[in-house]
């Protein structure tokens, strides 16, 4: 079934995390910025965010038509990556074996706007995985070309992207480094020695609106 037109003026972004304290850095980072803007909480894991994202993208709710960003934490799998980092992804792919890649056309504009910032930014395969990776299986992901992973991002562009015999939906997967090959942590989930990862996260949001509005605008 055709996707209906989007509202006039544009449907609102939609900022996808799968953690509290992700969420709550995104939300708090929005400042006077007035850009419409939903926050979705998946809840871990691929399942919960597939299932999140086909509720947020239904016939009829306000995101039906929204740009989706997938953001939050991620484990960087490269030597030399560092609590902080930026990963901005330019495909990501499923944890399932043969599943396909969903590529991100829109993120030049992140990567500059970003590392205009100061901030660094490293792009390429964000690999998800239904389980937290570590020792080997990092790794072995490295080597099969992902630079990151985490659990939610594939999942959440998988879904937004859809069936595709609809208008192609801009996606992109912006994940902060929260653990590395030299600074891994006991579990993600508490963020432990995350503070620089924590504060990075809440100083993105203002990019991923200039992300929005350009989406917005006449393209030539």
């Amino acid at each position: 079934m055709p996707r209906r037109p989007p509202p006039e003026g544009g449907p609102p972004l939609l900022v996808a995390c799968a953690l509290g304290i992700e969420r709550f850095a995104l939300r708090g980072g929005r400042g006077g910025d007035r850009t419409p803007v939903v926050t979705l909480r998946t809840g871990m894991g691929p399942q919960s965010a597939e299932r999140a994202m086909t509720k947020a993208l239904r016939p009829g709710a306000v995101t039906e038509h929204s740009p989706v960003i997938a953001s939050g934490f991620c484990a960087g799998l490269a030597p030399g990556m560092r609590p902080g980092d930026l990963v901005v992804a330019d495909r990501t792919r499923d944890h399932r074996p043969g599943a396909p890649e969903v590529t991100c056309h829109d993120n030049d504009m992140l990567r500059r706007a970003l590392r205009a910032r100061g901030l660094t930014v490293h792009t390429g395969l964000l690999c998800g995985s239904d389980h937290v990776v570590r020792g080997a299986e990092r790794a072995e992901l490295h080597a099969a070309g992902a630079v990151a992973v985490d659990m939610e991002s594939a999942a959440t562009l998988r879904a937004a992207a859809g069936p595709g015999d609809g208008p192609v939906r801009p996606v992109a997967a912006v994940r902060v480094v929260v653990d590395a090959p030299e600074h891994e942590l006991v579990r993600i989930a508490t963020v432990r020695g995350g503070i620089s990862a924590f504060r990075v996260l809440r100083s993105v949001l203002p990019v991923f609106f200039e992300w929005h509005r350009s989406l917005l605008l006449p393209r030539r």
